[in-house]
């Protein structure tokens, strides 16, 4: 090798006494020092760093939610398709984590599995709070948190907000397509029920895209969303089926048969609906 190639170039700093490292800035001894195995099995770290990088990509498909359902209230659309498609893609992220995960065998697993507890990716707060966000209402989760009253209060107080899809409808309606008043207020905390008057008005959409380019826009930022979403509640599914089988989850939950059962559930019906009738 050319040594000139191994010599640090001279305007590179190196004195970091008075100064902010990369470390700092991303507080790296307190991210690397979380992954604490408590079998001191190998193939812990794997499930633990899936897990743990999972929650972090969840972290900010909320930011970009929160702030998206945000715009989409005060109907200013085209900014919050830069933050759908930033979802879309964190989404794409989590799908490749399975990949990682099915590396660990039945075998692997069983090393180890006992010393979780009754802790389980069920109980976590961020998917179910992505699930709030994106219009998947369920009251009853909420007394998984009840040893937490902050967190409960969070879960809670988003239960009974807005969906982005509530706002999407609102935005329907706020172009003079007729929709459903009982949609436009209603019981937020329920889950949503598809109506034939926003199926409609989708249609009228998808029917004159030039009219309506930005809702269609919206529309198709929605279906990237779903469609991630369930590829990822797939290979959730396909993963566990692949290391427990149809044990019990250690949450308690019925494994792989809830798993399955979710994966019948839509957020967007009329969505998808249209498709048929176009």
């Amino acid at each position: 090798m050319d040594k000139e190639q191994t010599v640090m170039e001279s305007g590179i700093h190196r004195d970091f006494t008075d100064d902010m490292t990369y470390g700092d800035y991303l507080q790296l001894d307190k991210i690397l020092s979380s992954q604490q195995r408590l079998s001191g099995h190998h193939d812990e770290m794997l499930f633990i760093i899936i897990h743990q990088a999972s929650e972090l990509w969840m972290k900010l498909i909320l930011h970009e939610l929160d702030a998206a359902i945000a715009c989409v209230r005060r109907e200013e659309l085209e900014p919050a398709f830069k933050m759908l498609s930033r979802v879309s893609r964190v989404q794409l992220q989590l799908i490749q984590s399975w990949e990682v995960l099915s590396t660990l065998t039945p075998a692997e697993y069983m090393q180890f599995r006992d010393r979780l507890g009754r802790s389980s990716g069920f109980q976590s707060y961020q998917n179910r709070l992505i699930e709030f966000a994106l219009g998947y209402k369920n009251r009853d989760v909420l007394t998984v948190y009840r040893h937490q009253p902050e967190l409960h209060q969070r879960l809670s107080q988003a239960l009974n907000e807005p969906s982005l899809y509530d706002a999407a409808i609102r935005a329907l309606a706020a172009r003079g397509l007729p929709i459903d008043p009982e949609c436009l207020d209603r019981d937020w905390s329920r889950d949503y029920q598809a109506n034939p008057s926003v199926e409609q008005a989708w249609l009228t959409v998808y029917r004159d895209v030039g009219k309506y380019w930005d809702l269609y826009e919206l529309a198709e930022k929605l279906v990237d969303i779903e469609d991630r979403q369930q590829q990822w509640r797939f290979n959730h599914m396909k993963t566990v089926e692949r290391i427990i089988g149809h044990k019990t989850g250690t949450g308690g939950s019925s494994g792989v048969a809830y798993l399955k059962r979710v994966l019948d559930h839509r957020f967007f019906p009329e969505l998808w609906n249209l498709r048929t009738q176009l």
